[in-house]
């Protein structure tokens, strides 16, 4: 099948690229030593490469590469994490500028072209580009690439193209240790540069179907010293700021010049109206006030570089995890598997002031399970409330009560709170989610036209059926979510939910899936009858 990069090429290159960004994310937050020593640049990379191939999910097979491209820039924008992410985003931005509008998939020179591009922007997008980091290595693998598509190589050979840009940015990683000093002083590679040579090696392994065994993160170098703070005092700016902006093009310039005022590290990337910012300063106000004045600032993220050098920590009390929910049945099987409730009343969010007391209470890592749409903003914000008192927090953005007994499933305290974040959103993204609910009125829907009374079948928040039958509306939801595979399912009978239904579905399933793990529950949820979960 290899040797091409189609639509289904792509989401297969996104899955994997965040897959063995998860095996070697460990290994490359230890080489983390610039722009600060905060030893989470693999975690990084690992969540903004999980973020575009979950927006790729989103997207129907089929969509074309246009859609398909844009959706793995789109997601990656969204959910870029630290200096890096962002400057992967814009990676992604660049080879779908360029790949996204062709009518046929790429060939070595347009791959080619492709990363040239991307490398363009991704160095524009850094006020103040460094040699020796993953801007570096990147105009390398370009270059390279560009090498091999030239006329007299094989021009229309995706997979020389591909492995030469891999290793030119392999050859270029090796080199960064020179090129900078701090990387020199801790005998260490770059370590966004050695994420970027794994998403290219992921890529290799997607267009030829050769698969590595592992994927090679260069240790220290022999002889050297681990990396250690060689002064008593923190030094740079004391925050990272970061945030999504709505705001128009010709504003940004004005915003980069304010913030390269205020701090360092700047990187503002994006386009057509929506940014991603990322800074280190000293005043975060300032820095969230100077996106305020261009536009609108949202997904507000701030925090404290100097933490391992003695800056303000909240008490070491634990870690914890907070579920969101407005129902008493849901409320105690979170409880049992060891959450921590915040109530809301059914049809609204809880008070913010409530949510973000309930987490500075919680713990000194929390993470957030909003379960519902309509929460996940919410708890962002309460997050940056609680954050303020130096305790590290997450929302995980569940989007359903099963994507977050998924999530708590999985949670283990005794991991590292970033890799264990990692695993809980992982959980939940694997975790399809339906319900039930019966129409109040007459609408129009995405299948056709329902009345009062009607049963409607949701997938993900879309209206997928209709029916008069609450147990044949749920078989039909089942049958379409478990379609696409599945090994557990999830059932949680509401309030409402006619007696006998879950015991009818679980012998359905038997007859008609026998391969598949059933779990009941009563969730006790009003509005929906019931709620569906596909692991």
């Amino acid at each position: 099948m290899g040797q091409v990069l189609d639509d289904g090429a792509v989401r297969r290159w996104c899955r994997l690229a965040a897959d063995a960004l998860g095996r070697t994310r460990a290994e490359i937050d230890a080489l983390n030593v610039f722009p600060v020593p905060d030893g989470d640049t693999g975690t990084n990379l690992h969540l903004t490469v999980i973020a575009a191939a979950d927006a790729l999910d989103g997207t129907p097979d089929g969509a074309g590469g246009a859609a398909t491209w844009r959706a793995l820039a789109q997601g990656a924008l969204l959910g870029a994490r630290g200096n890096s992410g962002v400057i992967l985003s814009q990676v992604f931005r660049g080879l779908a500028d360029t790949l996204g509008p062709l009518e046929a998939p790429p060939d070595g020179a347009a791959f080619a072209a492709a990363l040239g591009h991307a490398s363009g922007l991704a160095r524009g997008a850094v006020e103040h580009p460094v040699e020796g980091t993953i801007l570096s290595v990147l105009a390398e693998a370009a270059a390279a690439c560009a090498a091999a598509a030239e006329p007299a190589g094989p021009a229309s050979d995706l997979a020389a193209a591909a492995r030469a840009a891999a290793g030119g940015a392999r050859r270029a990683l090796r080199r960064t240790t020179g090129q900078l000093d701090v990387l020199a002083r801790s005998g260490v590679v770059d370590a966004g540069a050695a994420g970027l040579c794994v998403v290219l090696d992921a890529l290799v392994a997607v267009v030829t179907e050769e698969f590595p065994e592992r994927y090679e993160i260069p240790a220290r170098v022999a002889g050297m010293p681990a990396p250690v703070e060689e002064r008593p005092e923190p030094q740079g700016p004391g925050y990272e700021v970061m945030y999504l902006l709505d705001a128009p093009d010709d504003a940004v310039h004005a915003l980069r010049e304010r913030l390269d005022g205020l701090g360092d590290s700047l990187v503002v990337v994006g386009g057509d109206g929506l940014w991603n910012v990322h800074v280190h300063v000293d005043d975060a106000g300032a820095a969230i006030e100077a996106g305020m004045a261009a536009g609108r600032p949202h997904r507000i993220r701030v925090t404290y570089l100097h933490a391992a050098g003695g800056g303000p920590h909240a008490a070491h009390t634990g870690r914890a995890v907070i579920a969101v929910t407005a129902a008493d049945g849901l409320a105690a099987l979170f409880e049992e598997c060891g959450a921590r409730v915040v109530r809301r009343e059914p049809g609204t969010v809880p008070p913010l002031a409530v949510l973000a007391e309930a987490i500075l209470a919680a713990g000194d890592e929390v993470a957030v399970l909003p379960n519902e749409p309509e929460v996940l903003s919410l708890a962002e914000a309460a997050a940056e409330r609680a954050r303020d008192g130096g305790a590290r927090i997450a929302v995980v953005p569940t989007k359903a009560s099963v994507q977050g007994m998924a999530a708590l499933a999985v949670h283990d305290p005794l991991r590292r709170f970033a890799e264990d974040v990692i695993e809980m959103t992982r959980a939940a993204g694997a975790t399809r989610f339906g319900h039930l609910e019966v129409a109040a009125q007459e609408a129009v829907t995405s299948v056709g036209l329902c009345q009062p009374g009607d049963v409607l079948g949701l997938i993900e928040g879309d209206v997928a059926t209709i029916g008069a039958d609450i147990a044949d509306v749920a078989r039909n939801v089942l049958g379409r979510m478990l379609s696409g595979g599945g090994e557990l399912v999830t059932l949680i009978a509401g309030r409402h939910a006619p007696p006998g239904l879950t015991d009818d579905l679980e012998a359905h399933l038997r007859r008609v899936r026998p391969d598949v793990e059933v779990g009941v529950y009563d969730g006790g949820q009003e509005r929906h009858p019931l709620l569906i979960g596909v692991e």
